[in-house]
């Protein structure tokens, strides 16, 4: 018995002429969606980012790859501290609020961390973070941090991210 394969599919070599290509390959692995936060001298500000990963258990790290070329760039490479929040599905909404503007979140009355970040609460679950180390990452920065404290719902569904669409992932 095999498998119903779809038959058509898109070969290419990356390069700049076709970037959308790529991106949209990139699409194709499911994500979760997170937003971080950072204190700045303005305020809080936020990015919504699916570009997060766990790397360490001992010692505890994560890594997220802001782009070098987005206008919040600056305030992410400057902070020396920050937090990232896994959203659940119930969190679309606030999602699109901090995707369309890096102040988003000002009009909340957030919670800050012993470091002074700005917090959200209610999310599948938060990393507090202290910056480690910086990587290249050609258009994006690969920002390697230890985890602080950590904070986790007992129960919630993910919110998702599929060829530019945002979804849920509903767990058992």
């Amino acid at each position: 018995m095999g498998l119903d394969m779809p038959n058509s599919s898109t070969a290419f070599v990356p390069d700049e002429s076709n970037t959308r290509l790529l991106r949209d390959a990139f699409g194709r692995f499911a994500t979760g969606v997170t937003i971080v936060t950072a204190n700045t001298p303005e305020g809080v500000v936020a990015i919504t980012a699916n570009s997060f990963s766990s790397v360490s258990l001992t010692p505890p790290m994560v890594l997220w790859s802001p782009d070098r070329n987005s206008r919040r760039f600056p305030y992410f490479d400057a902070a020396e501290h920050y937090a990232i929040h896994v959203l659940a599905t119930e969190q679309s909404d606030l999602c699109w609020q901090v995707a369309k503007d890096v102040y988003g979140l000002r009009s909340m009355d957030l919670a800050k961390n012993a470091e002074g970040v700005p917090v959200l609460e209610n999310c599948l679950a938060r990393f507090e973070c202290t910056r480690k180390a910086v990587y290249d990452g050609g258009d994006h920065t690969i920002v390697l941090g230890t985890v602080n404290r950590a904070e986790m719902r007992e129960e919630g569904d993910a919110l998702a991210f599929f060829k530019g669409q945002i979804g849920q992932f509903t767990g058992s």
